[in-house]
């Protein structure tokens, strides 16, 4: 299912066909460094992290991750809202092919995916959490107006990441 479009991008719901995009990406040495690891090896693993995962959270939460297409229809990325266990709040969560980096992909996926958010979600606040090292995704996210609100613990990583929180203003009628 369409999520939005962009000038350049559009964002759909991940399905299981999308599960070799998503074993390269998970698999990306960047991708590991700064988000972890999935323990995804195989396409099969792929597929059951998404069906567990996204697929599983647009049936439970009404939004999930969402697969990021150029207007070729070449997925570059993943850009969307998680509800995680351990985070009272929604989570904005981003991830891309590095030949994709520095292109403004990033910015203009995550204002659309806060756009719907505002729009279609009914949250009040978004939050997003990131790795203390991650300075190009901590620029992005006070770019797209989060402020920093202190550091959260990640349970299974047992480490401490920077948490970052944006508050929806509501828009006067005009």
């Amino acid at each position: 299912m369409l999520i939005c479009e962009t000038e350049r991008l559009t964002l759909r719901e991940l399905q299981l066909s999308d599960a070799e995009f998503a074993l390269g990406l998970y698999n990306d040495p960047s991708f590991l460094q700064h988000i972890g690891d999935k323990g995804v090896r195989t396409v099969e693993d792929a597929k059951q992290n998404l069906q567990q995962g996204a697929i599983a959270s647009y049936a439970q939460h009404g939004y999930g991750m969402w697969l990021v297409e150029n207007k070729q229809g070449q997925a570059i990325g993943l850009c969307g809202l998680i509800k995680r266990d351990f985070l009272a709040e929604t989570d904005l969560g981003y991830a891309y092919l590095p030949e994709f980096f520095g292109l403004g992909y990033a910015y203009e996926a995550a204002k659309a995916v806060l756009a719907y958010a505002a729009e279609h979600s009914g949250l009040k606040t978004l939050v997003a959490i990131v790795s203390p090292t991650n300075l190009a995704s901590k620029s992005l996210l006070l770019k797209l107006g989060f402020e920093q609100d202190g550091q959260v613990l990640v349970p299974d990583k047992n480490e401490m990441v920077d948490f970052y929180r944006i508050h929806f203003t509501k828009k006067p009628d005009l």
